[in-house]
């Protein structure tokens, strides 16, 4: 056997070696991803303290979550604060109402009393434009003096909402008690800016049409760190050049009989 067949050889043994390291090394660092402690399967999105399954804060099923959890929208005492799967379905009339939307809508049902501010934004709009409220609770609508002069009249529905002539005084309120008689769902408006957008809903009561949301989460993404990606970009171009090199050296080189 030639110097040249025994170095050629050599080389391929040595290319083969560093593919193997590299291909290795990936794979190990590939398992510190998947295991390690903030890694995204056991470390972090499903079992970890904060995961999406299992984890003690914020996990959507028994972590207090969505599900079972102290502020979850399924099994949680009372429906107060928003964050439910459904809303009240308050229809066309607010399609085009300024700073409505229907993950907007505040959900303050079992709560005493519930704000809403009368030239908000811009000053033509209420914030919250959609609330939900139980029977018993008193609604305050409280006027920012921004915007001109603005009312609270009722557009339809069962609750009697009516300020009277439109005022533009900062601190200005009006309140109305959310009765077992108004429940259902009420659409208002400000008389002078109606025109403009500046319209608002009322739901009261658990027995009101519903609309489900959207839901905007897809799931945890799953990202792979810089390392590993390097660490397997390096494998793949190792690989690649030892099969060339070996392919031309089968197809052009010596003998390697021994």
């Amino acid at each position: 056997m030639s110097t040249n067949d025994v170095s050629r050889r050599r080389f391929l043994l040595a290319a083969g070696g560093a593919t193997l390291a590299a291909g290795s090394q990936a794979a190990a660092a590939q398992e510190g991803n998947e295991t390690g402690g903030g890694g995204n399967e056991t470390g972090g999105n499903e079992t970890g303290g904060g995961g999406n399954e299992t984890g003690g804060g914020g996990g959507n099923e028994t972590g207090g979550g969505n599900e079972t959890g102290g502020g979850g929208n399924e099994s949680d005492g009372g429906g107060g604060g928003g964050g439910g799967n459904e809303v009240p379905d308050f229809g066309s009339y607010l399609s085009d109402a300024n700073g409505f939307s229907n993950d907007s809508v505040q959900d303050a049902r079992g709560e005493d009393s519930v704000t809403i501010s009368v030239g908000a934004g811009d000053g033509l709009a209420f914030d919250p434009a959609g609330v939900w409220v139980s029977p018993g609770t008193t609604i305050t609508w409280e006027w920012t003096g921004e915007g001109g002069g603005h009312n609270v009249i009722a557009n339809e529905g069962p609750a009697e909402l009516d300020s009277g002539s439109p005022v533009d005084g900062e601190g200005e309120t009006y309140e109305f008690e959310a009765t077992e008689e108004a429940a259902g769902i009420t659409t208002y408006k400000c008389n002078p800016h109606e025109g403009q957008g500046m319209k608002g809903g009322v739901a009261i009561g658990d027995d009101v049409e519903t609309v489900q949301l959207e839901s905007g989460s897809e799931g945890p993404a799953i990202t792979i760190p810089g390392q590993a990606l390097s660490l397997t970009t390096a494998t793949f171009i190792a690989m690649g050049s030892t099969l060339g090199l070996g392919y031309f050296l089968m197809k052009f080189g010596g003998d390697y009989e021994q």
